[in-house]
């Protein structure tokens, strides 16, 4: 098992870069963040993707790629790179959203059309504040990566914000290779006519918890609201989880990116810490 993040340029030295965190501050409050993605034993490569923490706009993505190999891959970084060139520093809303996901979709496609005849397409959460004192938020899906909320003190609260876009749950027939329990909605394929969006509130101290498959499949809610230690940075947290979902037989990619909503802050911030060096930020 390799921990990675596919978007930071550290990891495509060969850096051992595991995980990212950050800190984003202003005089309304605190979003505190860390991500880290794990390549499992059945692929060559990383296919899921994420946001590269540290950024001033406070938009974060995790993706999976569909399909396997190289174009599974191209297909979910491309994604998150175009969600964020879409939507940084712009106002986030249903249809800022919505038509950054369309136009991904299509710009995907295009860029995988143009190396093979091949497939590739990506399943994606999102989230993002709306407003000055993060405790709003919009959660974008398509497919089967998910978002969830959970309790703040390690409370054991914790709600499922999204729904699979499986084909048992769209009670659609899958074709002939697939299993209702694969992903029926992709982007970078045409099978999305619109991402799924909700709107949640985020108390001070709550956290959002977005994963891959290669993590909820394995680890039953109830145990991704214990697993992490309040104590513990979130990086480490991050990697805990990655670790639960192993001991638990995932050999799929995996990856877990969690925002944390804070107290009041101080003047715009943005730091960024890599869990290689065991540098934390609090």
């Amino acid at each position: 098992m390799s921990v990675i993040t596919p978007l930071e340029p550290a990891a495509a030295r060969g850096k051992r870069g595991a995980g990212q965190q950050s800190v984003h501050s202003t005089a309304f409050g605190r979003v505190a963040a860390a991500v880290a993605s794990s390549r499992g034993s059945v692929h060559s490569v990383n296919e899921d993707a994420h946001s590269v923490l540290g950024r001033a706009a406070k938009v974060f993505v995790v993706a999976d790629g569909v399909g396997g190999g190289a174009m599974a891959a191209m297909a979910s970084r491309e994604l998150v790179a175009h969600l964020h060139a879409a939507l940084d520093h712009h106002r986030i809303g249903s249809t800022a959203v919505c038509d950054a996901m369309l136009a991904a979709d299509r710009a995907i496609a295009e860029s995988i059309a143009e190396l093979t005849d091949s497939p590739g397409a990506a399943t994606v959460a999102l989230c993002a504040p709306v407003n000055v004192f993060s405790s709003r938020w919009l959660v974008a899906w398509v497919g089967d990566c998910r978002v969830y909320r959970v309790g703040a003190n390690g409370d054991g609260a914790i709600d499922v914000l999204t729904q699979d876009d499986t084909f048992e749950h769209l009670n659609e027939i899958p074709p002939p290779g697939s299993a209702l329990e694969d992903p029926a909605r992709m982007v970078g394929n045409g099978a999305v006519l619109s991402p799924n969006i909700v709107f949640t509130g985020l108390r001070r101290g709550e956290m959002l918890l977005m994963c891959s498959d290669g993590v909820h499949k394995h680890v039953e809610p109830s145990e991704l609201a214990r697993a992490p230690d309040t104590s513990q940075p979130l990086i480490k947290r991050c990697e805990e989880l990655i670790a639960l979902a192993r001991a638990n037989g995932s050999t799929d990619d995996a990856t877990v990116l969690l925002v944390q909503r804070g107290g009041l802050g101080v003047p715009w911030t943005s730091r960024q810490a890599d869990a290689a060096d065991g540098t934390t930020l609090e």
